[in-house]
């Protein structure tokens, strides 16, 4: 097979990969509603769906990373995919809060595998000047599950109840295993020869952190997803309840801003490469924390949302795939796949606080407050890049 070819099949197999488990994650939010309404769930129990499994990815992730530069990505690219086709299955077995609790944690186990492995293969695979182009195209899935995966998943959960749509995820997971199986090798690159052991594993982490570099990254992935989990989550919550829409327009709210995420991630990613990772990142930190800073002001009929949720994912497709090319040449090969699970994990730690405290927040202080924390948050962020990530000028 020719290496065109082959860049191709792999492209397509990490973006099915993104895209069913994305969606799985994003599904989430539209049905919160649906799922309190089927299995009786209050508001502040909901955010803990959200909390359970953003933990678990987190404990994995870091479990995972150093694993991944011992046997290799291609190997943890199977078992996560194998693993959440699994437990989204189990879904369709959740009969009440606590297990559905718990098959979201098993969802989050898996996610903690996959999490920061098609990056780390991106990382291995192709050089620093076109991995903003790699990752631009594989975030997409992202995308695809917005103007797809989640109107239909939204769609069959008003329809066929709040289980549906992770069966179809899981039939979406079941074939990204076995492109995966088929077409994606395993890198040539230098794996991890070190015997692994949990203190082993644990010196690599705290040797990590211990550059400033690192640490930085990871407050920078800790504020990103706090932000985005702060104000997104209850985002259709408050739409629903102050424009009385139902869950399909929340679900075609969805679908503009999947394809507002199409038109700009392989783009930014392609202009990322020649313009600089850190110019992309702190113009799209600027540019959604002013949205979410006014979105209550703005949004004042469900119509304008459409615009503004837009402009929304347009900035959020300007910090993946950039974000994530930038943290791949930190490191060498032997500690990539420990690095991207660091910051995965921590990234997940913030996504499950915001998710934690976005009910509290919503019931005491008003969707308001939830942009308020949300978009300062994003500024720390842009800070945090701007002052302590240097831009990469050689291949790594």
């Amino acid at each position: 097979m020719e290496k065109s070819t082959q860049d191709r099949f792999i492209l397509f197999a990490l973006w099915l990969l993104v895209f069913a488990s994305s969606s799985q994650i994003m599904i989430i939010s539209p049905i919160l509603p649906r799922i309190g309404e089927q299995l009786g769930i209050n508001e502040t129990l909901q955010g803990t769906l959200v909390t359970a499994y953003a933990v678990l990815v987190g404990i994995m992730a870091l479990v995972t990373g150093p694993i991944s530069d011992k046997i290799g990505r291609r190997k943890i690219l199977l078992y996560g995919a194998g693993g959440m086709a699994v437990a989204l299955a189990c879904h369709g077995l959740a009969v009440n809060y606590l297990s559905l609790l718990l098959v979201r944690s098993l969802a989050g186990m898996a996610g903690g595998i996959l999490s920061g492995a098609a990056v780390s293969y991106v990382g291995d695979y192709f050089p620093y000047e076109r991995r903003g182009w790699a990752n631009g195209w594989i975030m997409s899935g992202i995308a695809m599950g917005q103007i797809i995966g989640i109107p239909l998943g939204t769609v069959l959960a008003n329809e066929f109840g709040f289980r549906s749509p992770f069966l179809i995820f899981s039939v979406g997971m079941i074939g990204a295993f076995f492109l995966i199986l088929r077409f994606v090798p395993q890198p040539n690159v230098e794996l991890d020869k070190n015997d692994l052991t949990v203190i082993t594993a644990i010196k690599k982490y705290i040797q990590m952190v211990k550059q400033p570099i690192v640490a930085a990254a990871s407050l920078s992935y800790l504020t990103m997803f706090l932000s985005v989990s702060v104000f997104i989550v209850f985002l259709p919550t408050w739409l629903e309840k102050t424009f009385s829409v139902s869950g399909n327009q929340i679900a075609s709210l969805f679908l503009v801003g999947g394809i507002a995420n199409v038109i700009t991630g392989p783009v930014v990613g392609r202009l990322s490469d020649t313009v600089g990772r850190k110019r992309m990142i702190i113009t799209s930190c600027l540019g959604f924390s002013a949205i979410i800073y006014s979105s209550t002001l703005l949004i004042t009929t469900f119509t304008i949302a459409y615009p503004v949720f837009f402009l929304i994912m347009v900035l959020v497709a300007m910090r993946i795939s950039p974000f994530q090319a930038l943290l791949t040449a930190l490191v060498d090969s032997k500690q990539r796949g420990a690095l991207m699970s660091l910051m995965i994990g921590i990234g997940q730690v913030g996504f499950g606080l915001g998710g934690a405290i976005a009910g509290p927040i919503y019931l005491h202080g008003g969707f308001a407050m939830n942009s308020i924390i949300g978009g300062t948050t994003i500024l720390i962020m842009a800070f945090l890049v701007w002052r302590f990530l240097p831009e990469p000028k050689v291949s790594a």
